[in-house]
């Protein structure tokens, strides 16, 4: 029997980023009917779970409902040997029992899982990915991540790193170009350090001397500048590889680009032209699209970690 979810459906949703903390409270149609986001308090265990705690009951508030169902996006990992989290850049919550501790603060099972997760449930959910059973979403941002969405549900790994596509090495690609690409994970040549937005604005400076943003370098490819155009160049073969490799080992009936330099249009004509030589077979119709949501589809896809059966 297919649940129909009704406009009383509701539920909570937290991103809990390493900048701004954000709830949302999502009716079952998608709706959504309660935001808002406040500074995360850095390096401070107890009052981050005070925050969350507060957020929920803000969300309740102004949903007239208490308890609700939460879910919570994180910048890292439950492991399942410990429970403890694991590989977050907001260090504090590293080492501590944090699913445990927020559900017995909250009185309540609480869903947590990365953000990138979030990202991959929310665009199954209702945005890029509908209507696909195994969505692919990977982050361009500060970093390059992935999360994984199977009907709707996050795929976690047993793990815990189900979609860490950026820690591995950019395929197709010379041990001296990966030498020269030092990773903060202690590796070199990971696909983080060329296919996040950080990592092409490091291709344009060791090819012009200049630091630009993003954007900046968009900008000036459009000028005609001729570097700007090479590197842009480049970054679309590299992203191509990056991808083939995920269909080599995946086959996802959708891909989906988050993160800043999703926001670079031109990805959306460029990769797919390229994707069928590096393809195992030499065929590809994967889609390869933007997300809907942008960077609300984070605390969404924290929200739909709780679909009502």
């Amino acid at each position: 029997m297919i649940r129909v979810y009704t406009m009383n459906d509701l539920r909570i949703g937290i991103d809990l980023g390493g900048t701004k903390t954000e709830v949302i409270l999502l009716n079952g149609q998608s709706q959504e009917l309660f935001r808002t986001r406040i500074p995360t308090v850095r390096h401070d265990y107890p009052a981050t779970l005070r925050d969350l705690a507060d957020l929920v009951q803000q969300a309740e508030v102004a949903a007239s409902q208490s308890p609700l169902p939460v879910g919570i996006g994180i910048p890292g990992t439950i492991s399942r040997k410990t429970g403890w989290v694991k590989n977050a850049n907001s260090t504090w919550l590293n080492g501590k029992p944090f699913q445990k501790d927020i559900s017995d603060y909250l009185k309540r099972p609480v869903q947590v899982t990365n953000d990138a997760n979030c990202l991959a449930v929310s665009e199954a959910t209702d945005g890029a990915g509908k209507g696909y059973e195994l969505v692919f979403a990977g982050i361009l941002g500060t970093g390059c991540g992935a999360g994984l969405a199977y009907k709707g549900k996050p795929i976690v790994g047993p793990n815990g790193v189900a979609g860490e596509w950026g820690h591995n090495p950019l395929p197709w690609t010379s041990q001296e170009e990966l030498n020269a690409r030092p990773c903060y994970c202690g590796k070199s040549g990971c696909q983080e350090t060329f296919l996040s937005g950080t990592g092409l604005c490091l291709s344009y400076q060791m090819a012009s001397g200049q630091e630009l943003k993003g954007h900046e370098i968009v900008a000036l490819a459009k000028t005609g500048d001729l570097t700007a155009q090479q590197v842009l160049d480049e970054y679309y073969d590299q992203l191509a590889r990056g991808l083939a490799a995920v269909i080599n080992t995946l086959d996802p009936d959708v891909i989906v680009l988050g993160g800043g330099a999703s926001n670079i249009a031109e990805i959306y004509e460029q990769v797919p032209l390229r994707l069928a030589q590096y393809v195992f077979g030499g065929e590809c119709d994967t889609p390869v699209v933007p997300a809907i949501h942008g960077d609300s589809s984070g605390v969404r896809g924290a929200a739909w970690l709780n679909p009502l059966e």
